[in-house]
């Protein structure tokens, strides 16, 4: 299976983050979004972070330019044709499952399919298409240009081939591919929700967040779980949060924070919205 050309659907921060990382590499990249406003400021931060690069002595302009041609924008589902497509978009299973469906419909027998999702049932998804066998699991991790993991999931139905020619892919994408079994949260997200609950259960009991935070930073993480949740999206971390408790029959343990549910609720989602945990205005 080769892989020449990418369409990525979803052009929020992962979405373009993938797209930047694909197109670095030398893949031809399609990137979709239905909301014509997001998919504009995209269109216009990937050169700016490109241009950011180039002046900061990281890449010439030659390259950037070169990146920047290899990308285009759009919001037509008809122009998503490539040899791996690439979901990126909300964490709903109807939503995701109706686009993979569209997907499909205007792709070729030879398109492998990939979700970004972060916990949600591969083996599920997978059912979108008349092919599930093509169908697999592609998590990046944010932001993607800078994180090296990517966990690469099969599917009960996903064809050897399939995962192979995802791994390359990954690799020659500069990435680290851990290749791991759809289970709730894969491998990354069931470890780390312990990291978020447990933080968020001592800032309901009125320990404050920064020097959670700051203690934690301390002991050798690269971010606090409260800053690392602003960075995510608390929206993300949320959804995540609720799956993997859902699909593992509701332990107490893995219960999702009421002080989480809440940020979402009032849209304070983190750094992409200008306040979370903390003010980024």
């Amino acid at each position: 299976m080769t892989i020449r050309t990418v369409c990525v659907c979803g052009a929020g921060t992962m979405g373009s983050g993938i797209a930047q990382v694909c197109a670095a590499a030398g893949f031809h990249t399609i990137l979709y979004e239905l909301n014509t406003e997001v998919l504009q400021k995209a269109s216009m931060s990937i050169p700016s972070t490109l241009s950011t690069l180039v002046a900061k002595g990281k890449m010439t302009r030659d390259d950037a330019d070169a990146m920047n041609a290899r990308i285009s924008y759009t919001s037509d589902v008809s122009s998503c044709v490539a040899d791996l497509v690439i979901e990126a978009i909300v964490e709903r299973p109807d939503i995701k499952a109706a686009l993979f469906t569209e997907l499909a419909a205007v792709n070729g027998a030879q398109t492998i399919y990939a979700s970004n999702t972060s916990s949600l049932s591969i083996s599920s998804l997978a059912g979108s298409i008349n092919d599930p066998a093509r169908f697999a699991g592609l998590h990046f991790f944010n932001p993607a240009p800078l994180m090296k993991l990517v966990e690469v999931v099969a599917a009960a139905q996903t064809a050897p081939t399939v995962i192979d020619a995802l791994t390359s892919f990954t690799a020659t994408l500069g990435k680290t591919p851990v290749v791991c079994r759809d289970a709730p949260g894969f491998i990354v997200n069931r470890v780390a929700r312990p990291y978020y609950i447990e933080s968020l259960r001592l800032a309901e009991e009125g320990i404050d967040l920064e020097t959670i935070d700051r203690l934690l930073e301390d002991r050798g993480f690269r971010l606090g779980p409260f800053r690392l949740m602003d960075l995510i999206g608390n929206d993300v971390n949320y959804a995540v949060s609720c799956s993997v408790h859902a699909q593992l029959g509701h332990p107490e343990r893995l219960r999702p924070s009421i002080l989480q549910r809440e940020k979402v609720e009032a849209g304070n989602l983190g750094r992409k919205t200008g306040r979370g945990y903390y003010d980024y205005q």
